[in-house]
């Protein structure tokens, strides 16, 4: 009986908790619901906003020369620095010069004799010609000197182009740089014989103060961006990433001449002129371009976590005059920077709940106080996610 009876009495103590807990939960409760929830706001500006993409792409340079031999023999030396800059018209290889010298004065020993030959039959026609006029020869004797002049005269112009052809395989034993630029390592050493017929050339030169960068996107994106360069805005400048996506500082410009549609992809080649005088883009080195995309001279943006999604439609939470919260649709559309911009729905001047949107309901009385972001997005050019 004993027993029954502490049994009796624990349990009503239990109970007695329980319900003293609850009492004290609902109280707070109703503290909870009845104290004005505190949220942070920020009101809507009109902003310029410029949209970019960021497009794989590969630096080329924009001026490339191989270097070849322009006729066979053997290469004596080089006579530059692998890895320099060079300018147009310095000899990089010497091949051995002796024998086109010895062909040069072949042909200027042919010259002679054939210009001997052709003084000779000068002098034999000017004597018959003053003794055809006397009837002194026949006219077929004058007519037969007339034309060994004649013929003497060809070799003779022969004989010349022959010299100027040897003076110029004798020049192109010293092969020189058709451009300035920076030259790339040597192909061939000392020793080698070379040929116009080789696959392979001794060496390349690359002009690459100024580079291009190709990047290949959708064609329909050349429509808005010629249109971005006709609305009196600035030129269009494409900033130039590493291949980790982290600026390097670097901006170009587009081209647009000479865009061709790969019937294949759909997509175009487009090239960006960039200035790098510090050679930091070397040729077939993988970069970044940030390409811009549009450009809007007014529009809102919302930061990304005042969105929330209901029923299908994507909404925020405005504030009115009377501290009390709405929730309103509204249609977004690019996300740059962590910010939507808004397409409908939304006037410069409003203001949204930013920080606080997990309590509210409508028509809930809050507390606002202005948003401070933690991080800065106010920038205008970034990727599109």
């Amino acid at each position: 009986m004993f027993i029954k009876q502490r049994h009796l009495s624990f349990v009503l103590t239990v109970v007695i908790a329980v319900v003293g807990l609850a009492g004290c939960d609902s109280t707070e409760q109703d503290e909870d619901i009845s104290a004005p929830i505190q949220v942070s706001v920020m009101t809507l500006e009109n902003q310029e906003l410029l949209v970019t993409e960021d497009l794989p792409g590969r630096v080329a340079a924009v001026r490339s020369a191989e270097i070849r031999a322009q006729i066979s023999g053997i290469v004596q030396s080089r006579l530059f620095e692998q890895g320099t800059e060079v300018k147009s018209g310095t000899v990089l290889f010497q091949i051995n010069p002796a024998p086109f010298k010895a062909d040069v004065d072949i042909a200027v020993a042919a010259l002679q004799r054939t210009e001997a030959v052709l003084a000779r039959a000068r002098q034999e026609a000017d004597r018959l010609a003053s003794l055809i006029q006397t009837k002194a020869v026949s006219p077929q004797m004058y007519d037969n000197a007339v034309s060994q002049r004649d013929e003497a005269a060809a070799d003779v112009a022969q004989a010349k182009a022959m010299l100027a052809r040897r003076k110029l395989d004798l020049q192109f034993a010293s092969i020189e740089a058709p451009i300035s630029g920076r030259i790339d390592q040597a192909l061939v050493s000392e020793g080698a014989l070379v040929s116009p017929t080789d696959t392979n050339p001794m060496a390349r030169i690359q002009q690459i103060n100024q580079v291009y960068v190709d990047v290949r996107l959708p064609a329909s994106m050349l429509d808005t961006m010629r249109q971005h360069t006709s609305s009196g805005v600035q030129e269009l400048a494409v900033e130039i990433l590493n291949s980790s996506g982290e600026p390097l500082g670097i901006q170009g410009r587009i081209l647009f001449s000479g865009v061709e549609v790969d019937a294949g992809t759909g997509d175009v080649l487009l090239r960006v002129l960039v200035d790098n005088p510090q050679h930091r883009l070397l040729p077939g080195l993988f970069v970044k371009a940030r390409i811009p995309r549009v450009f809007y001279h007014s529009t809102l943006r919302v930061p990304q976590q005042a969105i929330t999604h209901k029923a299908g439609q994507t909404q925020v939470w405005v504030l009115d005059k009377e501290n009390k919260v709405q929730p309103m649709a509204i249609k977004v559309d690019e996300l740059v920077a962590n910010r939507y911009r808004v397409v409908s729905g939304l006037s410069a001047g409003q203001q949204i709940v930013i920080e606080g949107i997990e309590r509210l309901s409508p028509a809930v009385q809050v507390i606002a106080r202005p948003w401070q972001p933690t991080v800065n997005h106010q920038q205008f050019s970034a990727d599109i996610h």
